[in-house]
């Protein structure tokens, strides 16, 4: 074990996988010499050279593009696009091509690609530049969505995701770069598709991922002074859903609370209380609650910013409601 920062558990998680693999490719603005516009790349153009780690023109369309081509050609890309929020421009190339390529050819292709892109808001960076998307990219059949929590979990699941053969959206919470955390060396991988349990309670399950796992588990702490004893399921993979995880939890607790940091209409909480309603009803003793942003673009401005997120004191609210 060593401990590591989420920015250099996702570079080791890398360069585990470009020292086995000479297809593996990493490519984007900025990614280069300059170590990427977050740090989380630096010193990989150095070690593998500017063949393997490349930067591009600003354009987004051209970035996930060519990693449509590179990866239906045999190369592994890691193609990042350097705000969630960009993906608009790119989002043919994603929803038409890159989902649907393996489907459309019977098999016959794969397409082992990693979209690398940090998310979120917390930093003051406006509506264009905090944005969590993700619940837009699960709505396309042929991607997988990954959004790990911790530094261990960020490795895990890059390594996981560059050894995929369907292309993966690999979503990087910009406020958990600098957290720390104890992480393997050497080869891990956490699989797609399966929860963790971040903290086992009885009383109540709080489901929630990335940035809000940490708030979730604030929040944990401050309910078990109250009494009220929560378990906290991380999902880390949107797509697949590990729903059995999330389903056998509310059968223990018979409460469920959902906590995403992206607006609430058509929030991914809504899917998930969707199959909680649909296949686990029975197991439930209280309505099903979500804490969210609400349905603004996020403001500029610090205290608007940090009204607008949810919080610890948000989720203990609406635990308590259930109680």
């Amino acid at each position: 074990m060593k401990q590591m920062t989420y920015a250099e558990a996702i570079r080791d998680g890398m360069r585990v996988e470009m020292k086995k693999d000479p297809n593996v490719i990493l490519y984007g603005e900025d990614v280069g010499m300059f170590g990427g516009c977050f740090g989380v790349t630096a010193g990989l153009f150095e070690e593998f050279g500017p063949k393997r780690v490349l930067d591009t023109p600003i354009s987004e369309t051209a970035i996930v593009g060519s990693a449509v081509g590179a990866a239906a050609a045999g190369l592994r890309p890691i193609a990042e696009i350097m705000f969630v929020d960009f993906l608009g421009v790119c989002l043919d190339e994603l929803m038409n091509q890159a989902a649907k390529m393996r489907y459309m050819f019977g098999g016959k292709a794969t397409l082992p690609m990693v979209v690398r892109t940090p998310c979120g808001a917390g930093m003051g960076a406006a509506a264009q530049h905090s944005q969590s998307l993700e619940a837009l990219l699960t709505h396309i059949p042929g991607l997988k969505v990954v959004m790990p929590s911790t530094p261990a979990d960020g490795k895990g699941l890059m390594q996981a995701a560059i050894q995929d053969n369907n292309p993966v959206i690999y979503i990087e919470h910009k406020q958990l770069l600098p957290v720390t955390g104890d992480v393997e060396e050497g080869e891990y991988v956490v699989p797609i598709g399966k929860a963790d349990i971040k903290r086992q309670g009885a009383d109540v399950t709080i489901v929630a991922w990335s940035w809000m796992v940490s708030k979730a588990l604030e929040a944990a702490e401050a309910l078990e002074k109250e009494g009220i004893d929560a378990e906290v399921v991380d999902p880390r993979t949107l797509v697949p859903l590990d729903k059995e995880a999330i389903l056998s939890s509310v059968e223990k607790t018979g409460r469920l609370v959902i906590v995403h940091e992206a607006v609430k209409t058509n929030g991914f909480g809504a899917e998930i209380a969707a199959i909680a309603a649909d296949e686990g009803f029975d197991y439930l003793d209280a309505p099903i609650k979500r804490v969210t942003a609400p349905d603004t673009p996020i403001p500029f401005s610090p205290p608007l910013e940090a009204a607008y997120l949810p919080n610890a004191e948000k989720i203990v609210k609406a635990v308590k409601e259930l109680f």
